[in-house]
């Protein structure tokens, strides 16, 4: 809702009067621009800032990802943009948002129901916000991308104008129907595929796009637990265990080499199951079930790397019933001094609350817990299943019609998103029916993209220099 004035959620008019007086305060040509103050933050010193909360072996691991390109250094520069962003002006109407909405973070996964649905899909930093501000991150990751695959400026312009064109388009469509629609909308993987055809015979794609997504949604249901577990579990000494690769996978007993500690340290993961059900949906819970077998610390994405993950295997009925969870360390999100801090304690209850309430489907494993980690300090974790199918796009192999296509489904994503608990009507009527706004937000990722590239070419010297310390080929 608006940051000062707030009106009936049942006055529908008033609603939309709201959005469009937010064009007085905050002009929609505004959004357009990104000029950097002269008293900007140094990037690189804020992603020092990052590294101070995490594990210091891994950091070097986490430059060495961003060092590939300047768009895996956007992935994980989220801190870089949130502060760029809190100085941009905004409509002043606010939803629950990711924080970190660049293209990667959206995907195909299985739901409750055991469909497939295509949504976001990270939310370690969520937090309510300016609903531009995802926006913004998520158009200027496709700027970033289509320069990063070679495209032309004008096959780049179609991409993020399609993003913004497929947000503002649904955003007005979630406005104009009843409530509870608004609430359950999305978008399963058949309803990916058939749009995508659609597209075909629109002449607006080839059989390529259509080949290509279809191999997208096969490919994803492979990646389900079981194959999970037959990718990370062998046997060792005769008993099963989550397998060694290091420095991205470390068992437990690498860690802790003694038995007599590791048993110990084993004790904050049995905690930490055995307490988060109560956070659970259900009131009984398959995860009751099962019991612990083993425990691996294991380095994960991009932004991500230097946090605590854990990979927690368990037994259920017989040796061919198992499950695979995944216990991420929760910090505070990267949005955080430049908005109003959580409303909960616990930051793995700020990434469940705002998942549930973004995503239109989350996994029935996702839970948080606070507890005491291995090296003794409390930490809040948040609890998910590691694969229940997954599907994202292929960057290296992308055309720019797919490109294009997938831009305007993570625009509409995003916009269901932020329709369940930022003022749709009102954010509709602030962007307006015309492609204006959609220009204007276009420009600004072009501005900031470049912005990026200078950031990631400052990041590189700070490399070379000895500043930081990468490590690459992981």
């Amino acid at each position: 809702m608006d940051s000062t004035i707030e009106v009936p959620l049942h006055d529908f008019e008033a609603r939309e009067s709201l959005g469009r007086a937010a064009r007085e305060r905050t002009p929609r040509s505004a959004q357009s621009l990104w000029e950097p103050p002269g008293d900007r933050p140094d990037p690189v010193e804020l992603l020092e800032e990052q590294a101070a909360s995490r594990l210091p072996e891994l950091v070097p691991i986490r430059y060495g990802r961003m060092m590939v390109s300047p768009f895996a250094f956007y992935r994980g520069a989220a801190l870089i943009m949130a502060s760029d962003l809190a100085g941009t002006l905004n409509s002043g109407m606010t939803a629950q948002i990711c924080g970190d909405a660049h293209l990667s973070n959206f995907g195909l996964f299985g739901t409750p129901e055991r469909t497939m649905i295509f949504d976001l899909n990270d939310f370690d930093e969520t937090l309510p916000g300016p609903w531009e501000w995802d926006l913004k991150r998520l158009v200027t990751s496709f700027e970033i991308a289509a320069r990063y695959r070679g495209f032309t400026p004008t096959d780049r312009r179609e991409a993020t104008t399609a993003a913004v064109r497929g947000y503002r388009k649904q955003m007005r469509f979630s406005a104009s129907i009843p409530v509870l629609a608004a609430w359950y909308d999305h978008m399963d993987a058949d309803t990916m595929l058939d749009w995508v055809k659609q597209q075909q015979r629109d002449e607006k794609a080839g059989e390529a796009q259509v080949e290509r997504t279809a191999q997208m949604i096969a490919k994803a249901r492979t990646k389900d637990s079981m194959g999970a577990f037959e990718k990370l579990v062998g046997e060792v000494d005769g008993q099963l265990r989550i397998l060694a690769d290091p420095p991205l996978i470390e068992p437990i007993e690498n860690i802790v080499p003694d038995a007599v500690e590791r048993r110990e340290d084993e004790s904050f993961i049995l905690n930490l199951i055995a307490n988060y059900t109560q956070t659970l949906l259900l009131k009984h819970h398959p995860v009751e079930e099962y019991t612990y077998v083993h425990m691996a610390r294991k380095v994960v994405g991009v932004g991500s790397v230097g946090t605590r993950a854990w990979v927690v295997l368990l037994k259920g009925r017989n040796t061919k019933d198992y499950l695979l969870l995944q216990a991420k360390e929760a910090q505070a999100s990267v949005l955080e001094r430049f908005v109003a801090p959580s409303e909960f304690s616990s930051h793995g209850e700020r990434v469940v609350r705002g998942q549930r309430l973004m995503q239109s489907a989350s996994d029935i494993f996702l839970g948080w817990e606070t507890v005491t980690g291995i090296d003794g300090l409390l930490r809040d974790f948040y609890i998910r299943q590691l694969h229940d199918w997954k599907g994202s796009l292929d960057m290296e192999k992308v055309r720019p019609i797919g490109l294009k296509l997938y831009a305007q489904v993570c625009g509409e994503t995003l916009a269901r998103a932020h329709a369940r608990s930022g003022d749709r009507v009102a954010i509709a009527a602030y962007m307006g029916g015309s492609s204006r706004f959609d220009e204007l937000i276009a420009d600004f990722a072009e501005a900031y993209a470049d912005q990026n590239e200078q950031d990631y070419e400052a990041f590189l010297e700070a490399i070379a220099s000895g500043r930081l310390e990468a490590r690459t080929g992981l």
